[in-house]
């Protein structure tokens, strides 16, 4: 599906510029920080915003062109290395990023957040020379980043901005989300942590917003199991099930290969017996979940 990036759910990445500073607990192991120091640029996490080159700002009306060519409508993660909300971006950049999105009406922009307070305020306005956001841009897509369940309390954030579709992106998925309420919402990707000091996620913690996704009707995308992946089942004793209930803990290290005992989450016979979790490296964890792989996404009327 990806022309120039690898992330499932997308066609095209754009970043207009880079740079971010750390929020959450999603961001211990961030690949976009990770990557600015490797290229000499960790400033750009200290406070720094750097705006990507013209060239690179012509590639989206190329992308436009290419759809609207071929009759499909691609989808566009901006931005990979930054976040569109960040309040430390001069605020003429996103302007001139909102325009650039009003100019591809064949692409669909996904724009993920870990700062959905921001977006109320930060919505385009008459000064670019863009239609009025209404009840949203049909080719603009709303997301925010919730890892944990300390980070439920941006769902309303989200919510109170009008938009074709709004989406969750619970990766890396680190921990069980409970019921959550996906009123107003349209699409959850879930996904596990890849990458150096990756943290497992437990099958039953997508298993759940598989779910609860699939009793609202609302998209489900499994992205990837990230660094660990489902292993064989583990044979504990009911002592052990009793001190590790919901709990991961490292058993021992098989060659180089780390294993650990995760516990499901819930007193229910149905999930079986603990799982042990194996850190095979993200392309071998793979990403079927319960024996498929799930990539629902929204299809929106554009007519």
């Amino acid at each position: 599906m990806a022309e120039n990036t690898k992330i499932e759910w997308c066609h095209h990445t754009f970043n207009p510029w880079v740079g971010c500073t750390r929020l959450s607990p999603a961001c211990d192991h961030c690949y976009a920080e990770a990557w600015a120091k490797r290229t000499g640029q960790p400033h750009l996490w200290t406070g720094e915003r750097r705006r990507t080159s013209a060239s690179n700002w012509q590639q989206p009306l190329k992308w436009d062109r290419a759809a609207a060519a071929a009759g499909e409508r691609h989808r566009v993660f901006c931005a990979s290395l930054a976040d569109f909300f960040d309040h430390q971006v001069p605020s003429r950049w996103r302007d001139n990023a909102w325009h650039l999105i009003s100019q591809t009406p064949h692409l669909d922009w996904m724009l993920l957040t870990k700062r959905p307070q921001n977006i109320a305020k930060m919505l385009p306005g008459p000064a670019i020379g863009a239609p009025a956001w209404g009840a949203g841009w049909s080719n603009v897509w709303l997301g925010t980043t919730i890892e944990d369940r300390a980070r439920l309390r941006n769902l309303d954030a989200l919510r109170a901005v009008p938009a074709w579709v709004r989406f969750l992106s619970c990766e890396p998925l680190l921990e069980d989300l409970g019921e959550i309420d996906l009123t107003g919402i349209h699409l959850v990707i879930v996904g596990g942590e890849s990458g150096p000091g990756a943290r497992p996620m437990y099958p039953d913690w997508a298993r759940s917003l598989r779910d609860q996704c699939q009793a609202a009707a609302i998209d489900y995308h499994f992205k990837q199991w990230g660094e660990w992946g489902p292993g064989a089942a583990f044979d504990a004793t009911e002592s052990a099930r009793a001190v590790y209930r919901g709990e991961i803990q490292t058993l021992h290290i098989a060659g180089s290969r780390e294993i650990k005992l995760a516990m499901p989450t819930r007193d229910d016979d149905a999930l079986g017996p603990p799982l042990t979790l194996e850190r095979y490296g993200k392309k071998a964890a793979g990403r079927l979940l319960d024996g498929r792989t799930w990539d629902q996404m929204p299809e929106v009327s554009h007519v």
